[in-house]
């Protein structure tokens, strides 16, 4: 399925815990350092660098680009070090994640409640999907260099939904399935 930004609520509807999606348009990037800035800003009540309403971030600190590249290796990173920053953030209009590996209960809840979507990318694979990204710049956070903030554009790039608005997380229904055929 094709998914192009920004993610309306309609687009969000649609999708569901399985789903191979190749998302175009516009994401930011954040790692560790990047969120623990944006949360103290927030808890400051100062404004933000980006506008998170309607969002997507993308968990990564891509490497430096080689001469003629538009950016380095850019595969996501693990994401439940962020599930501490999610919650204000989806609060704020976060509509989307995209990382590896599974959330915390508590997030999963409340992507539900935001009508958000968590998407993974596929770990081992940053070179093959940073040739899925046409445009980088730094929007904030410079001095953090590879954990600056950028905005990419993508094109075709290949996620699957991991937690819908529904509640579903596909790392359970794998366990799940996998339960019940081993019995």
């Amino acid at each position: 399925m094709n998914l192009e930004t920004p993610l309306t609520e309609n687009k969000i509807n649609k999708l569901k815990a399985g789903d191979k999606i190749y998302l175009s348009g516009y994401l930011y990037t954040a790692r560790d350092q990047a969120h623990k800035k944006l949360y103290e800003l927030i808890e400051n009540n100062k404004e933000l660098p980006i506008n998170i309403e309607n969002a997507i971030i993308y968990y990564t600190g891509p490497a430096p680009a080689r001469p003629g590249r538009v950016i380095g290796p850019c595969g996501p990173t693990t994401s439940y070090r962020m599930d501490k920053y999610t919650p204000v953030l989806l609060k704020m209009g976060l509509k989307a994640m995209i990382g590896k590996g599974p959330r915390s209960k508590r997030v999963v809840e409340l992507i539900k409640e935001n009508k958000a979507v968590y998407f993974a990318a596929t770990g081992g694979a940053a070179a093959l999907l940073s040739k899925r990204i046409i445009d980088s710049k730094v929007v904030a956070y410079p001095k953090l260099d590879t954990e600056a903030i950028r905005l990419l554009k993508v094109r075709d790039f290949p996620l699957v939904v991991i937690n819908d608005i529904y509640g579903n997380d596909l790392y359970d229904m794998g366990k799940n399935k996998y339960k019940e055929n081993k019995g």
